[in-house]
């Protein structure tokens, strides 16, 4: 297999924020306003401050803290789903853990367990990343950019890393949120982990204040909305923990969101009920959270970067009766420009069929601006449709 070339963070180094052990103002003085305008001390000092601070200065690097990395057996780092450098820097501590001879797993939120096999055989090179991503039904169930994570499939593929898949099947968690785990049919019941901890501090409240940010949650049930949650991080560390003890010798890194991993109270604790091992918490900054500390072990602060842009039709679709109808075009559209029409159904794109909306974004997911590609549609109704081909270059 040829050699791969991986994306590298604009910074030679990353630099960490080890949240545990940031430097603490043990003696700060307490101050409240005057009659004048400074402020003013009451009394001497604190005996105990609840400030911490974060020396610039004295930020431990990457390279510091692999050589804690490298003791755990479970290293869970966060992301933001949608930002590139989150994943750069989920690949930069998997490449030096793997440099330093660490025979390492790597645990995915983004693809559900009934999907393993197929894991399994892209990890093989029996099949490729499209097909991967066809028969784990990715941009039905995770549909976020591919692309974000290509780099770190295609670098566990060449070294012939195993990449685990954690999640419970969307089907489940959206059975739970709309009426709970007590409804499930006795078979869905069965893929649900047996032993779920409802009483891990903090949790349900982390959980409740997600759910109150979300439009349209008030007409929701917020006591399936936390089950839901739940079992999502139940059965992703029950699928770990299952993992672990089958394979003694790997160190498992676990990619999800921060979410799920942030003040330990999703996957983490929940792992660590299963199988007591060393393990540390990795979050990102721009993660939606707030530094306090406690969040996690380390935090990285990424130098932000944006995924390289895709090959765009310009097109705006909907379903149809056959294939996928044109609703409207975006501005500049390159299929309008190519004579395209709203009201066609695209049934084709270069050699894939088009039924439903995933199989356009697998037609289209290697494709860069300036790439072009082959449309067969349909227009017209009935008797009447006619078959139709326009060759589009993307934008």
């Amino acid at each position: 297999m040829p050699e791969m070339k991986y994306p590298r963070l604009m910074r030679s180094t990353m630099v960490v924020m080890a949240a545990l052990l940031l430097p603490a103002c043990k003696t700060v003085p307490v101050m409240e306003k005057s009659t004048g305008n400074s402020l003013q001390p009451v009394g001497k000092t604190a005996q105990k401050s609840l400030l911490k601070v974060i020396d610039f200065r004295q930020l431990p690097t990457l390279d510091t803290i692999i050589d804690d990395l490298v003791k755990k057996r479970v290293i869970l780092i966060g992301e933001s789903h949608e930002r590139y450098d989150h994943h750069l820097g989920q690949l930069e501590i998997i490449k030096r853990l793997w440099q330093r001879k660490v025979k390492l797993a790597i645990g995915l939120e983004q693809i559900q367990q009934p999907f393993q096999s197929v894991l399994d055989d892209y990890v093989a090179g029996r099949i490729d990343a499209t097909t991967m991503l066809e028969k784990t039904e990715y941009f039905d169930r995770w549909k976020f950019d591919f692309r974000l994570y290509e780099p770190i499939f295609q670098f566990a593929r060449e070294h012939r890393i195993p990449l685990l898949a954690l999640n419970i099947p969307t089907e489940i968690t959206r059975a739970v949120g709309k009426a709970g785990i007590k409804k499930l049919s006795a078979a869905d019941r069965k893929k649900v982990p047996a032993s779920i901890d409802r009483n891990v501090p903090g949790y349900r409240d982390r959980i409740a204040a997600v759910f109150g940010q979300h439009p349209g949650m008030a007409k929701r049930n917020i006591d399936n909305f936390v089950e839901a949650q739940l079992v999502w991080d139940e059965g992703m560390a029950e699928a770990a923990a299952n993992y672990l003890r089958r394979h003694p010798d790997r160190t498992l890194v676990i990619l999800a969101g921060a979410g799920h991993i942030t003040e330990g109270t999703g996957i983490p604790q929940r792992l660590k009920r299963r199988l007591d091992v060393p393990m540390a918490t990795v979050l990102q900054l721009g993660s939606g959270i707030e530094v306090a500390g406690g969040e996690a072990d380390y935090i990285l602060l990424p130098e932000k970067q944006e995924l390289p842009a895709a090959g765009l039709i310009g097109v705006i679709l909907g379903p149809a009766d056959r294939g996928m109808k044109v609703d409207s075009f975006s501005a500049d559209s390159r299929a309008a420009a190519a004579g395209l029409k709203k009201g066609d159904r695209i049934i084709r794109i270069d050699n894939r069929p088009i039924i439903k909306f995933a199989d356009v974004r697998l037609a289209l997911w290697q494709h860069k601006p300036g790439d072009k590609v082959h449309l067969v549609i349909l227009r017209g109704e009935g008797g009447k449709a006619k078959q139709l081909e326009f060759d589009v270059v993307l934008k």
